[in-house]
């Protein structure tokens, strides 16, 4: 199995390294904020929209006209319009809004695709120099592309996409199914409950003293951006907290069982609820669910999403009668054909683990076993 992993690791340019990277990052962004307004411009003139090959036909006009824009490297300007190609495939096939308009205020990337070298304490970055690196696990496999990003509290960091290729293992660890919940992050169908951190929560207080202070700032005033770095400092915080929080649990669920069985919730339309917006945000399920998929397929195991209608909490999951009347206050009931006492979250887990089950095996069957390691491997 072939994989392709991005590895980040924090850097530390000096002053004037900082200022070429300030260089790379405006070039970039002026370029994908030139092609973005040729592209409507182009679509309100014509109807039509412009090829990648037109696109770039348009980047070398601009070079010529705008000499400064060599002082960025040539590969960074056109990864750039790659990315902006990449941003309308995502628009057009439903996953995304429309492009935007890139602002120097926000996060700031660019791609190296190639020409990028390490030494043991270093990365050469191509017109920026030998840039001081914490390696704090090694590089592996084939550095295929490097991404510089500067985030909103001033910090640098280098992703590398490595690629390798590994053997799967045979997985022969149980299945398990995961309810996804707010009081308790994860109901499991052995009856393990994890407990929701609620980072945000907890940061509400001061996250709300630290925005009334910018509130009060002059704009464009030294006092307003350092204000504004504490904010940031503190959304910072809360991220980092709550994706720790999630590598961990994830790696744990994926070393501990094969088959994992898990909703497939709009999350998108559930924030739409105004009272359980911020919560089910704070969450994290979706991220949750990625890193359960690409760290159980390492492991050789599988990740297999229940639909979302599927009324998991209603059905008995010993007799398999719906209960219609549940409510989302009732955290327990009584089945009125077998007469079994459930606990909902735990009834929910349960079902998702039999429709899980089930559903793997009616996709992958083909008359051989079953186990969720022959389903990575056929």
């Amino acid at each position: 199995m072939i994989i392709r992993q991005a590895r980040k690791y924090r850097i530390y340019p000096n002053q004037h390294q900082k200022q070429q990277l300030a260089v790379q990052f405006g070039h970039a962004r002026y370029i994908y904020n030139q092609a973005l307004a040729n592209r409507k411009n182009h679509y309100k003139q014509t109807g039509k929209g412009l090829t990648p090959y037109e696109t770039i036909k348009n980047l070398v006009v601009e070079k010529e006209v705008t000499p400064w824009l060599g002082e960025a490297d040539s590969q960074v300007l056109q990864q750039k319009l790659r990315d902006l190609e990449t941003a309308y495939k995502n628009f057009f096939q439903k996953r995304a809004g429309y492009p935007k308009f890139k602002s120097k205020h926000g996060k700031q990337t660019i791609r190296y695709p190639q020409r990028v070298k390490f030494s043991d304490t270093h990365t050469y970055l191509p017109k920026v120099g030998w840039v001081k690196t914490v390696f704090h696990r090694s590089l592996v496999g084939t550095q295929k592309s490097v991404t510089v990003s500067k985030t909103k509290t001033g910090k640098y960091f280098a992703s590398v996409l490595c690629e390798w290729e590994i053997d799967i293992p045979e997985n022969h660890n149980p299945s398990v199914g995961i309810d996804l919940g707010l009081s308790h992050f994860a109901i499991l169908s052995n009856g393990e409950r994890v407990d929701s951190p609620k980072y945000l929560r907890r940061t509400e207080k001061q996250l709300a003293r630290a925005q009334r202070r910018l509130s009060r700032k002059k704009k464009g005033s030294a006092n307003r951006t350092k204000d504004r770095l504490k904010v940031a400092r503190l959304h910072e915080r809360v991220a980092n907290q709550r994706k720790d929080f999630l590598h961990k649990l994830s790696a744990d669920v994926t070393s501990r069982f094969g088959l994992i069985g898990l909703e497939d919730l709009n999350v998108s339309g559930m924030v739409r609820n105004r009272r359980l917006a911020k919560s089910i945000s704070d969450s994290g399920w979706s991220t949750f669910v990625t890193f359960c998929e690409y760290k159980s397929a390492v492991r050789g195991g599988y990740v297999h999403q229940v639909d979302q209608f599927f009324p998991s909490s209603k059905t008995c999951n010993n007799c398999g009668y719906i209960n219609q009347d549940l409510q989302l206050s009732d955290r327990g009931w009584v089945c009125p054909e077998c007469s079994i006492e459930l606990d909902r979250d735990i009834n929910a887990a349960i079902n998702i683990l039999i429709q899980a089950t089930a559903g793997a095996a009616g996709s992958y069957a083909c008359g051989d076993c079953v186990r969720p390691t022959e389903f990575l491997t056929q």
